[in-house]
C-alpha cells in the first residue's frame, strides 16, 4: 500500500471513528435506556420508520457490558484486556505486514470499530448501542456504527478469501487442461 493510500485510508477510518464516537455521545445524552418491558414501538427511543415491508427501525439506547449480544458481560474487565490486545496485534500487523491493500483496508475497518468500542468502555463503562431493527416481528440485537465497521471488515476479508480461492481453482483447472 502506498503512503498516499494509507493516509487516505487512515483519514477515512478516523472520520468513521469520529462519527461513531459522536453518535454514541448523542445517544447517551439524549435517549433514555431502552425499556424492554414496553411493548409499544419504538420502546422508548426514536422511531425512524415503522412497518416498511414488515421492517421497523428505531434509535434506542442500550448499555452493552459484554461482547456481541451482551455475552460474557460478567467478564467485562477481561474483555477489555482482550480487546486492547487484539487492537495492538492488528495495529502491528497493519504496520509491519506486506498484505494487500484490500486486506489492509478491511482490517483497518475492523480496527476502527474495535477502537470505537474500547473508547466507550473508558468513557461510559459500557458500549453504547443504538441501531435497532425489527424484521417481521423479530427484534434484531441492537448495535452501533463500530459494530458495523467490524462486520463490514470481516465480510470484506471473507470475500477476499473466497475470490482468492476461486482464482486458485481456475488457475489449477487451466493448468490441468494444458
Amino acid at each position: 500500500m502506498t503512503s498516499k493510500k494509507a493516509i487516505v485510508l487512515g483519514v477515512i477510518c478516523l472520520l468513521l471513528l469520529a462519527v461513531d464516537v459522536f453518535s454514541k455521545a448523542w445517544t447517551q445524552a439524549h435517549i433514555a435506556p431502552m425499556a424492554w418491558s414496553s411493548i409499544s414501538y419504538p420502546y422508548g427511543g426514536i422511531g425512524v420508520f415503522q412497518d416498511w415491508h414488515g421492517i421497523d427501525f428505531s434509535i434506542n439506547y442500550v448499555m452493552n457490558k459484554g461482547a456481541a449480544w451482551g455475552v460474557f458481560a460478567s467478564l467485562q474487565q477481561y474483555l477489555l484486556y482482550l480487546r486492547i490486545l487484539i487492537i495492538a496485534a492488528m495495529g502491528a500487523y497493519l504496520l509491519l505486514s506486506k498484505a494487500s491493500s484490500f486486506k489492509k483496508s478491511a482490517l483497518s475497518f475492523v480496527l476502527a470499530g474495535a477502537v470505537g468500542n474500547v473508547i466507550d468502555y473508558f468513557v461510559y463503562g459500557h458500549v453504547v448501542d443504538m441501531v435497532h431493527f425489527q424484521f417481521w416481528g423479530y427484534s434484531y440485537p441492537v448495535f452501533n456504527l463500530a459494530d458495523s465497521l467490524i462486520f463490514m471488515g470481516i465480510c470484506f476479508l471473507f470475500l477476499q478469501a473466497f475470490f482468492e480461492k476461486l482464482k486458485s481453482i481456475k488457475k489449477k483447472n487451466s493448468q490441468t487442461i494444458v
